[in-house]
């Protein structure tokens, strides 16, 4: 790659010192494996303590009544950056907030649980459908609330 079309700041960024950086976070395991953990963009940074938002949705989708789930980090007057999960539920599921909060403190680090719940009808989604993820840390998902 020779970099992007017209825009030399985030060629730069990308192949400043020879090789292309992706932008992913990813651990090598000691079999040679490599993990995709999750974007760096999308890492929540949240009192110090790195949160994979890939982790948190993982836990969400574990609740029976959730059938997508989006975490971003907004901002947060104590912490920097607290974690806020958009949530899809299953048609005629629900849960309050308090429920997928107690449902994430089971399983998750105490830091790493969301702050605060909006449930949507829809994701904002590309057209090959990959959640829009810019558009929801923007606060304008521009979606109907379910």
């Amino acid at each position: 790659m020779a970099g992007y079309y017209n825009d030399p700041d985030a060629t730069r960024a990308a192949l400043g010192d020879g090789w292309f950086h992706t932008g992913d976070a990813a651990v090598v395991h000691a079999d040679g494996y490599v993990e995709i953990r999750d974007r760096l963009k999308d890492v929540i940074i949240s009192g110090g303590e790195n949160i994979s938002s890939v982790e948190v949705e993982a836990t969400l989708l574990g609740h029976h009544a959730v059938l997508e789930a989006a975490v971003v980090g907004l901002p947060d007057a104590q912490w920097g950056e607290a974690p806020h999960a958009f949530i899809v539920f299953k048609p005629g599921q629900s849960a309050t907030p308090e429920v997928l909060r107690a449902f994430c403190r089971e399983q998750l680090a105490h830091f790493k649980v969301p702050h605060s719940y909006t449930p949507l009808a829809e994701l904002p989604k590309t057209a090959t459908g990959k959640i829009q993820k810019f558009v929801l840390r923007d606060g304008r998902p521009n979606l109907s609330t379910q």
